[in-house]
């Protein structure tokens, strides 16, 4: 398991290098904040459309490796046509290239160590998903160095590190697509799972904001006065206050009830933003970076085992690219487009004001919901009693 370990830390550099210095090179070629969030919205739209069809290619291929590698060798490639030109509708263009393969990267991933983990019973996903968390902080820093120097670095470091993956991955055991033979089973089957719904709609709301966070945060952080070294040093900030977290995510998940780690998360979540819109100094921002260990990676962990215990074997693949469908697709579109015609409309800090309020009245609906099923509950308690009376 020493390979999966190496293969998330590895593949989660790529994550902050594109995810977290993508929005500042569209800001150093002269692209306006409503044209940033339209490229990185366009892209999220292509992962929508893309999302399911990786997802049921994977439960239907000979092996969930080899869907993998295809998506890693098409993030490497797409990546380093991105300087060719700086003209907007290039841009866009290759965006939406380069989305069709990276988003389904993580959900994929997830599904074969998930599967694996269950075969070995040996490793629990926290500390292996834990490796992503440091390879994340650790380039976090060190990009921020290198892209001070330039910013067009991020395009041959993120194809090396695909590079990297790809060789990690051939070391992986073979999982296979439990659909590769036999009966077909519809992805439409996940539809029918209310509570997997619910809680795919609450992970939405709060991706959402997230969203909005992934895309204008870096501009937001350099207009309130920090570089690039000191954006690096808040993703490394953000990136260790996941590891409680990874290191509790299975005695979490057995002990408390997926509505209460939710309810803690939102409130988490309105609590940053309310920080990021109420200072103007870039180091009262660090420490409300802490937050981020309870909103992000619980989000994403949570969900993850959520779907890997509770989904059908047929469809788990699928299960985890429609959750990352609608976290990396519904919810980036909606937080970068709507949030750059919000930002130009009123200020980044006031739409971080805005997504704290959405972030409080989604911890008031899983409140109603924590108190409902608590109701329905002791209501069946008390039927059982009364029928053993």
């Amino acid at each position: 398991m020493i390979y999966f370990l190496l293969f998330y830390m590895v593949i989660y550099m790529g994550n902050a290098v594109y995810g977290t210095y993508i929005p500042v090179y569209f800001q150093s070629v002269g692209a306006a904040p409503a044209e940033i969030g339209t490229l990185l919205s366009l892209g999220p739209l292509v992962a929508v459309l893309a999302q399911p069809m990786w997802g049921t290619i994977g439960d239907r291929a000979k092996t969930k490796n080899s869907v993998l590698a295809a998506l890693l060798v098409g993030s490497g490639v797409m990546i380093l046509l991105f300087p060719l030109s700086t003209a907007f509708y290039y841009l866009l263009a290759m965006v939406c290239l380069f989305t069709f393969f990276q988003t389904s990267i993580f959900a994929i991933s997830d599904a074969i160590t998930l599967e694996e983990l269950d075969k070995q019973k040996r490793w629990a996903f926290g500390p292996i998903r834990l490796g992503g968390t440091i390879g994340f902080a650790l380039m976090s820093l060190g990009f921020g160095y290198l892209a001070k120097v330039s910013i067009q670095y991020l395009f041959p470091v993120f194809a090396v590190v695909m590079l990297i993956s790809l060789f990690l991955l051939l070391k992986f055991p073979k999982v296979s697509g439990y659909q590769s033979s036999g009966s077909k089973m519809q992805v439409w089957v996940l539809f029918k799972n209310r509570k997997l719904m619910l809680y795919m709609g609450i992970n939405l709301v709060l991706q959402i904001t997230l969203g909005y966070y992934y895309s204008f945060f870096p501009i937001y952080f350099r207009e309130l006065g920090a570089d690039n070294v000191m954006i690096g040093w808040s993703m490394v900030i953000s990136s260790i206050s996941e590891i409680p977290f990874l290191l509790l995510a299975g005695r979490i998940m057995a002990k408390v009830r997926l509505t209460h780690v939710f309810l803690v998360s939102s409130i988490a979540t309105a609590l940053r933003w309310f920080a990021f819109s109420s200072t103007e100094n870039p180091y009262w921002v660090l420490p409300a970076q802490l937050l981020h260990g309870l909103m992000f990676i619980v989000l994403t962990v949570t969900m993850a085992m959520y779907i890997n215990r509770e989904v059908p074997k047929e469809l788990k693949a699928s299960g985890q690219t429609l959750n990352g469908l609608l976290s990396l697709g519904v919810a980036r579109i909606i937080g970068s487009f709507i949030g750059g015609f919000a930002s130009e409309s009123f200020g980044m800090r006031s739409v971080f004001m805005y997504n704290a309020w959405i972030a409080l009245a989604c911890a008031a609906c899983i409140g109603w919901v924590i108190v409902r099923e608590s109701r329905q509950r002791s209501a069946a308690a008390e039927q059982k009693g009364a029928l053993h009376g």
